[in-house]
């Protein structure tokens, strides 16, 4: 059964960083998602094999005057997903305006755009060209729900799994998916890339010391 995983990075990220916290500071982010995806496969049954994975996230250049570091380790870690055969998919953010309800003043604070309407698109892609059998969503975004509906109705054969993140949990999602799991914080720690990657062309890339 050819399955493909679709990762919506910054719920996953976020759960990463409670998942962090919650054993101890213990770091999590240097996360080999291959191998976490691969490892998912005997919980799935029914003869799964990894397809590919699609991870959908953006870059958070608007800290860059603030803490060029944040983006920075950022693409290391795309590179590494690259390098890993990951297909990457970057949105972007947008600056949104909003009103204080307590003083009134008018803020303007980032926003990420297009990641999960990438990600229920791309998931409607690979039903309809039949480039899976399987596919599995890695995150707690109910916003999801319509695209996994389309797809539960016009590939009922065809099912729809939900890897909840650490912490994070959709109801919507849940009841509309072929079956549901959640991921335990332990089995971060298990799928690390090693401290220095070494990439296809030779370069090396250095674990950020704050993951």
């Amino acid at each position: 059964m050819r399955t493909v995983f679709l990762v919506d990075g910054f719920n996953l990220y976020h759960a990463l960083q409670d998942a962090s916290v919650d054993l101890g500071g213990a770091g999590t982010k240097w996360l080999d998602l291959d191998s976490l995806c691969r490892s998912f496969l005997g919980d799935i049954r029914g003869g799964a094999q990894l397809e590919g994975i699609d991870y959908f996230s953006a870059l958070a250049t608007f800290m860059e005057y603030k803490d060029s570091a944040v983006p920075a380790r950022h693409r290391l870690y795309l590179d590494c997903l690259r390098w890993r055969g990951v297909m990457v998919h970057l949105g972007q953010f947008k600056m949104k305006s909003s009103i204080c309800l307590q003083c009134g003043n008018e803020a303007a604070r980032p926003e990420e755009k297009e990641t999960d309407v990438a990600l229920g698109v791309r998931l409607l892609e690979l039903f309809w060209t039949d480039a899976c059998d399987a596919a599995v969503l890695v995150t707690g975004d109910n916003g999801l729900v319509p695209a996994v509906r389309m797809v539960r109705k016009h590939f009922p054969s065809k099912p729809v799994f939900c890897y909840f993140p650490y912490k994070r949990f959709g109801f919507d999602l849940d009841s509309v998916a072929t079956r549901s799991f959640r991921m335990r914080a332990k089995r971060y720690r298990r799928h690390q890339f090693p401290p220095t990657v070494q990439l296809a062309d030779g370069s090396e890339i250095q674990k950020p010391a704050a993951w």
